[in-house]
């Protein structure tokens, strides 16, 4: 079994096996091993636990990974992976269990019944760049049992999860993770610890999942639409923003009334609003289009 986390291990077992990369997969393979040895401790990954690795590549982290927890579940896209996985990288592991399949079409919460008995599992991942979103509000919105996600991405999707309102990063996506989890930057890698080298530099962001949500709201999905029409037209006030969103069917007169209420301008926009005054924005809302209806 070849020991990875090195270029030379790692280019041995590439010509080893002919292994093309594929962009459309994004594959970068990490080739430092001082860097997996962060991202493992980040994780806080220990004998207790059942590990959801996203993308495994080679197995350059599921060797480190299986060395550390009790179970780790490693679902693969890529089929001309397989077979270094299970003939080479990891076979020597028998706390491994190797899934061919879209990490989107897989059935997580069966995955964590089966191996772990419906407790929260914890997920690490080198995620492509162009799916890392889809990915993380995956595995928030499906509900499934976890303790934390600690990935792998590009440094700007990093630091715009954590970043609060008013920023030029603030957006959908900080306020969507940081409803499901707190976000903490852990450590940034250079672009040189991959290959192939991509045009940017990564960082490893752990998301610790919340018990419970930091606000309270009657109707989630309604709070995330309102959330995204608000940053689809980011330029534009609130007022004008949902009230000329598709499908919400928000009346500007609507908006505007919330807005008062709340105490806050008329011209205010999106990136102004913290997550609590989304979710009070969404209450008020609720009410005015059940009002409207009755």
């Amino acid at each position: 079994m070849a020991r990875l986390g090195n270029p030379t291990n790692t280019i041995a077992v590439l010509q080893k096996y002919n292994f093309i990369f594929q962009k459309k997969y994004g594959q970068n393979f990490l080739i430092d091993a001082n860097i997996l040895e962060k991202i493992i401790a980040a994780a806080g990954v220990n004998e207790n636990d059942c590990v959801l690795e996203i993308g495994p590549g080679i197995g350059t982290m599921t060797q480190y990974l299986c060395e550390n927890a009790r179970e780790v579940v490693a679902v693969e896209i890529d089929k001309k992976l397989i077979p270094i996985l299970e003939q080479d990288t990891l076979s020597s592991y028998d706390n491994i269990t190797i899934i061919n399949e879209d990490i989107l079409k897989v059935d997580i919460n069966t995955i964590v019944q089966e191996k772990n008995n419906g407790n929260p599992i914890k997920v690490v991942a080198n995620l492509p760049y162009y799916i890392t979103t889809p990915i993380i509000m995956g595995l928030f919105e499906s509900h499934v049992p976890l303790d934390s996600i600690t990935i792998m991405v590009q440094r700007e999707v990093a630091e715009r999860m954590q970043v609060g309102s008013g920023t030029k990063d603030y957006g959908a996506l900080s306020l969507a993770v940081q409803y499901y989890a707190k976000p903490k930057v852990m450590l940034t890698v250079p672009a040189g610890c991959f290959m192939p080298r991509p045009n940017v530099d990564s960082a490893v962001i752990k998301l610790t999942c919340h018990d419970t949500p930091p606000v309270t709201v009657s109707n989630e999905k309604l709070m995330f639409d309102i959330i995204r029409a608000a940053f689809n037209q980011r330029r534009k006030t609130l007022i004008n923003g949902l009230g000329n969103a598709a499908g919400l069917n928000v009346k500007k007169e609507q908006v505007s009334s919330a807005l008062e209420k709340m105490g806050l301008s008329p011209t205010i926009r999106g990136e102004a609003l913290t997550l609590g005054e989304f979710a009070v924005l969404t209450e008020l809302l609720g009410r005015a289009d059940e009002s409207s209806r009755a």
